[in-house]
């Protein structure tokens, strides 16, 4: 099958239903029916038909090595820097279709299958069946054009101790047994986003020790999310069946995060990458560049998040007359140097690619690191933005069914009327400022950007360690080392006048 239509997502979802529960009961019949999620399937199955525009089809897609057929572009090997940009143009018009608001897109995994399978070889080193494994796996998600979503943290139960030390050994995820057909896996594992994929990856997270007793939870593998025991329990949606005028964000991009429980699911052979290996699990992400191509991905969505904010926090200045005011030009100007910094930094990155050991053209990485631990610090201040310059306008927002009550409605368009447009267009505009800096929709955004590349500050802290401060050091003792140049009077400059 070359690239995926938008009927052919739908159509797909709801020939494999999954164990997917929300507020308390099973997802009965489609999936695509579904009050929390025909929305963002209608989004998702939008995206997939953009690869089918013919204006974009050259943007979106390219030819597959083995199949000839037209395929996402978010799957390409990167050989050149021209490559890189071509796959950041692609993964840009994705990214601008949600406002940068959903993580989960398909590029944003496709990225990873890419980066594994160039270094296919790495899983090798344990079962050479691993690497034929990755190398199969890749080509048939490319080849049908699936949308995976993963599930990496560990249940927050004992955070003192690792999971083979918490009270029931099987809270999180491990191996039971092992059959000839496959792995037995039993736990959980949280936190799987976007539970209307096509399949879920199961790969490592935190850093696992080297011991007998952690070796069943040392692992990688996929599976469809249609599985049989695998059981999916979600959070409560933002998403409340309103109109896109009432929740124009929340309406469209809500992509739900799930709790993975495995009660007893077979993992057939094929579908393993890692077994019981802790050391290649810790070494996975950086040893195939896994990481880096990610972070690729996630930075071109943060780039057009950041971009959005400037866009929203603009019209609302024009909207109701506050340009002339300097903390007002200040804000803005925050939000247009956050912007620029993440732009650059994405450049910097392709600019200084480097063909890696597998032969894939892969961005620097100091200049993503950068950015990564950038860009969770600089969101929540531009929420907080909006909400200074929206300050009480974003209280008392009418909905879309007050402006149709005729009793209503010259009321609305008196007092909510706006410098520069109407009160309908005014309250619109404010809607979204609300679901963006505001809404539980907006909070989750805000929560989903802290963590999403984990804990701040070990991130800081493995940016302290791994960057080469070496040139700044020789810099600075370079000046302290300097032969002084001696004056007329035969002393050391700023010493004449001393006797």
């Amino acid at each position: 099958m070359p690239a995926r239509t938008g009927t052919q997502y739908l159509d797909d979802l709801n020939r494999q239903p999954r164990d997917l529960w929300i507020n308390g009961a099973p997802v009965s019949g489609r999936v695509t029916d579904h009050p929390a999620f025909k929305n963002v399937c209608q989004t998702m199955a939008s995206l997939y038909d953009l690869q089918h525009r013919p204006e974009l089809h050259e943007e979106m897609t390219y030819r597959s090595p083995s199949s000839g057929q037209p395929v996402g572009i978010s799957f390409m090997q990167p050989h050149t820097r021209e490559d890189l940009v071509r796959r950041r143009q692609m993964m840009t018009r994705w990214a601008e279709y949600s406002q940068g608001m959903m993580g989960r897109t398909p590029d944003y995994l496709n990225a990873e299958l890419m980066a594994i399978t160039s270094a296919a070889e790495f899983f090798g080193q344990q079962d050479s069946r691993f690497a034929d494994n990755v190398r199969r796996y890749y080509e048939y998600v490319r080849e049908n054009d699936l949308c995976t979503t993963h599930t990496l943290i560990l249940p927050q139960a004992n955070r003192g101790v690792g999971a083979s030390h918490q009270a029931d050994p099987y809270l999180a995820a491990r191996v039971v047994k092992e059959t000839a057909a496959g792995i037995i896996v039993r736990g959980a594992r949280m936190l799987a986003t976007l539970p209307v994929a096509d399949e879920i990856l199961v790969f490592p997270s935190t850093v696992i020790r080297a011991t007998e007793e952690d070796r069943p939870y040392a692992f990688a593998f996929a599976l469809p999310l249609s599985t049989p025991g695998l059981r999916l329990i979600c959070r409560e949606s933002f998403d409340y069946g309103r109109s896109h005028f009432d929740h124009p964000l929340g309406s469209r991009f809500e992509e739900m995060d799930a709790v993975v429980v495995f009660n007893d699911v077979l993992v057939p052979w094929d579908r393993v990458f890692i077994y019981q290996d802790g050391e290649l699990c810790n070494k996975m992400y950086a040893d195939t560049d896994a990481t880096v191509h990610m972070t690729h991905q996630v930075l071109v969505k943060d780039t057009t998040k950041a971009q959005f904010m400037l866009g929203l926090v603009s019209l609302m200045i024009d909207t109701i007359g506050i340009e002339q005011f300097q903390h007002v030009q200040e804000k803005a100007a925050e939000i247009i140097i956050a912007l620029e910094t993440m732009k650059a930094l994405v450049v910097a990155a392709e600019a200084n690619a480097q063909l890696n050991r597998y032969g894939v053209m892969t961005p620097d990485w100091t200049p993503l690191n950068v950015a990564r631990n950038t860009f969770p610090r600089l969101y929540p201040r531009l929420v907080e933005i909006i909400q200074q310059l929206g300050a009480s306008g974003l209280m008392a927002l009418p909905t879309q069914t007050d402006f149709e009550n005729p009793a209503l409605r010259p009321d609305l368009d008196r007092y909510y009327q706006a410098k520069n447009t109407t009160a309908v267009e005014r309250t619109r505009l404010f809607r979204l400022a609300w679901d963006t800096a505001v809404s539980a929709f907006g909070s989750r955004q805000v929560l989903y950007e802290r963590f999403f590349f984990g804990d701040p500050v070990r991130m800081a802290s493995a940016l302290y360690f791994s960057y080469d401060k070496e040139p700044a050091r020789r810099q600075v003792q370079a000046l302290l080392d300097r032969e002084p140049l001696p004056t007329a009077s035969g002393r050391p400059p700023g010493q004449e006048g001393v006797s």
